[in-house]
């Protein structure tokens, strides 16, 4: 049997890092995302996402290694999303602010315990424009150029 493979992220303005972890996960096994929510991006990063969730979310859909992709949850209940799709993985994110042993501590304290939680160690930098806030960046500056 297959296994399922949770991964988690905003996915604002899509780039090859996000197409490279989706991948990675999908060498573990069935990908189910969980794309954040604009809330709850503004909620733990400071800041919207510039792409609205329900559009984030239909890009990822369509990314060919994801069985399946949800919004996350906009309540204080994190975990219940991983209740709901029961992974045999979460895999982390190289650069996601989450802590492998307290996020394994909450899974222990839901019954969950059985999850393992891994973090991809490989970032993908074949192209300095790796991530989203990079291009946001390049984008303002750009912006800020043409204004002068």
């Amino acid at each position: 049997m297959t296994k399922k493979v949770m991964i988690a992220g905003t996915f604002d303005i899509l780039h090859p890092g996000h197409l490279f972890f989706i991948n990675e996960a999908a060498k573990l096994g069935d990908v189910y995302v969980v794309v954040a929510t604009d809330i709850n991006r503004q909620k733990y990063s400071g800041h919207s996402p510039i792409i609205p969730e329900e559009q984030r979310l239909e890009l990822i859909k369509n990314i060919k290694n994801v069985k399946e992709a949800r919004l996350g949850r906009n309540d204080n209940n994190t975990l219940k999303v991983v209740e709901e799709i029961n992974p045999d993985i979460i895999l982390l994110g190289p650069t996601q602010h989450y802590e492998i042993d307290e996020l394994k501590f909450k899974l222990q304290d839901k019954n969950l315990g059985y999850i393992i939680v891994k973090r991809l160690k490989t970032v993908y930098n074949k192209y300095e424009l790796n991530s989203s806030g990079r291009i946001k960046l390049k984008i303002s500056d750009e912006y800020l150029k043409k204004k002068d």
